[in-house]
């Protein structure tokens, strides 16, 4: 007996079809929209380094959230500017910083209907721009900045975050504020951490809208080595052994390998950051009108998700989730 001959174009033929037999699909409950937010401002500022950004106030920063919840986005990953750094970082723990207010804000404005990410490092607040404490030879010291990373996880769930980033790539971050949230009556409060964040060139436009590029040297004694990917998949399970709810890779797409081996080694869920390096090359191709920004957007986002994220944050978040809102109404 004859087979009939295999058509894979049959489920091409027209939009409905191809939804149907879609393997990956991108919706904005998948994503997390970064927000900076700036103290000593009257009001939001523009970011040249990421063209449809802005520096928010505590106000504004409700109208941004307000747009995210309507169109269907998740989360939204909130990182500080402080008016005043010095060599502790002693703004990150601060409970009148600028996240610290704007989380009581927007949980207070928005409740539960978005949830609350805030970043858990020093970079933004220490005057030498290092993720931790410094030594007298200019390392970073590990222990000592735990300490720091505990205090700082500890204020910004008490200002009503849902879920704390460490991000710094200190050994035993994880364990450290999974201990101290614990042990001040936080139990509820989950870690998202940056497991396998690599050092990569990619941040550049982030480090300058954060205003954290070190001063001298550079992160690579800390951060991981972007040639590496079975240590990703190690320091993602040493993350979920010290309590990690979630585990991170960073970069996104640069690193789509190491999403697939941490997605096939890890049970929790896994977020992968689409940078501000890669955001940037996307949107400077559309200007230059290489393609449609939105559309690479999307594309580039449905290859983290089908590499085995199930959270992808970004830049473009705003736009695709209007984007797909479009595509629903229509």
């Amino acid at each position: 007996m004859a087979f009939p001959q295999e058509r894979p174009r049959r489920l091409r033929r027209t939009p409905a079809l191809r939804r149907l037999s879609r393997e990956t699909a991108v919706s904005a409950a998948d994503l997390v929209l970064p927000l900076f937010i700036r103290e000593g401002m009257d009001s939001p500022q523009p970011i040249a380094a990421l063209p449809g950004h802005r520096h928010e106030t505590v106000e504004s920063a409700r109208e941004t959230v307000g747009r995210a919840v309507e169109s269907g986005i998740s989360a939204v990953l909130l990182f500080g500017l402080p008016e005043d750094k010095d060599e502790d970082g002693s703004g990150a723990w601060n409970p009148q910083g600028g996240v610290q207010l704007a989380a009581a804000a927007l949980r207070e404005e928005f409740g539960d209907r978005i949830a609350l990410i805030a970043d858990c490092c020093l970079c933004e607040y220490t005057s030498h721009g290092h993720c931790g404490v410094l030594r007298d030879d200019g390392s970073v010291d590990n222990d000592a900045t735990l300490e720091r990373y505990a205090r700082t996880a500890v204020s910004l769930a008490e200002a009503g975050a849902d879920i704390v980033a460490p991000s710094g790539m200190m050994d035993g971050q994880v364990g450290a504020v999974r201990s101290a949230l614990d042990g001040a009556g936080h139990q509820d409060v989950a870690i998202m951490a940056y497991s396998a964040k690599f050092a990569s060139v990619m941040y550049g436009p982030f480090r300058d809208a954060a205003a954290c590029a070190p001063q001298e040297g550079d992160r690579r004694g800390y951060q991981m080595d972007p040639a590496n990917a079975r240590e990703a998949v190690r320091e993602s399970l040493l993350d979920i052994a010290e309590g990690a709810d979630i585990v991170m890779v960073k970069p996104a797409l640069t690193c789509l390998d190491v999403v697939a081996a941490v997605r096939a080694a890890a049970t929790v869920p896994l977020a992968a950051y689409v940078v501000s390096g890669e955001f940037a090359m996307i949107h400077q191709a559309a200007a230059a009108g290489a393609f449609d920004e939105c559309r690479a957007a999307l594309e580039t986002l449905g290859a983290v998700r089908r590499a085995g994220a199930d959270i992808v944050v970004t830049y473009h978040a705003l736009a695709v989730a209007r984007a797909l809102q479009e595509q629903l109404e229509r």
